[in-house]
């Protein structure tokens, strides 16, 4: 298999429609580019149902890889991201049903106004205390979101971490947009208000290249 230029698809020169037709058609060395644009979104949201990380990557290569095989019913009417994202939403209801799993999911305290109390800087040029700190405070705010309920911390990290909009969330999550937004208001009035700025940060729950280039690799084997 002839190796991709990771500037092909960090880009976005090729359309997803292109892409998926091109898959179809013979191409399947091209999978690899959706699993790269997907890899750190879809982490995210299995993120929000499980929390062993050896089991989160196998949800996520399981997510591909059944992808890959129902090519052929993804209607691009939506964005691959979001089908595959109910790909992924299920294949870990499945893994938590598998495993008998229970959650006990705490529930932190209504909050008052949105209010910035700790803000993360940015990380260029910070000194050895400042990373420290940001260090520190990035690890609150993933810890705060874990407490929220499953149906609230799914909402929360698809609309203000990965910036989905609200008809999308809809979609993937089944639910009406009203009650998305019902859910997305919930969730940050759990958390408490001096982590909430925080939660604007978009490196929470990263999916750093290593793993990016393990899951895609494990992948595209087993296709």
């Amino acid at each position: 298999m002839e190796a991709l230029n990771f500037k092909d698809f960090s880009n976005h020169k090729l359309k997803e429609t292109e892409i998926t037709n091109r898959i179809l058609n013979g191409e399947k060395e091209l999978y690899e580019i959706l699993v790269r644009r997907n890899n750190q979104k879809l982490y995210r949201v299995i993120r929000s149902y499980l929390k062993d990380e050896a089991e989160i990557e196998d949800v996520m290569q399981e997510s591909y890889i059944k992808g890959y095989i129902k090519l052929s019913q993804f209607k691009s009417e939506s964005s691959f991201s979001t089908w595959l994202i109910r790909i992924g939403i299920n294949e870990a209801l499945a893994r938590i049903r598998e495993n008998g799993k229970l959650y006990r999911l705490m529930e932190l305290g209504d909050g008052s106004k949105d209010r910035k109390i700790l803000e993360i800087l940015d990380s260029k040029q910070l000194n050895p205390q400042e990373k420290m700190i940001r260090k520190e405070a990035k690890k609150l705010l993933e810890d705060a979101i874990d407490r929220l309920d499953l149906k609230y911390r799914t909402v929360y990290i698809l609309r203000e971490v990965e910036e989905m909009g609200i008809a999308e969330i809809a979609s993937v999550l089944d639910l009406t947009a009203g009650n998305v937004k019902v859910r997305l208001h919930r969730a940050k009035t759990m958390l408490k208000e001096r982590l909430y700025e925080l939660t604007k940060n978009n490196e929470v729950f990263e999916f750093g290249f290593g793993r990016c280039d393990r899951i895609t690799e494990n992948v595209m084997k087993a296709i």
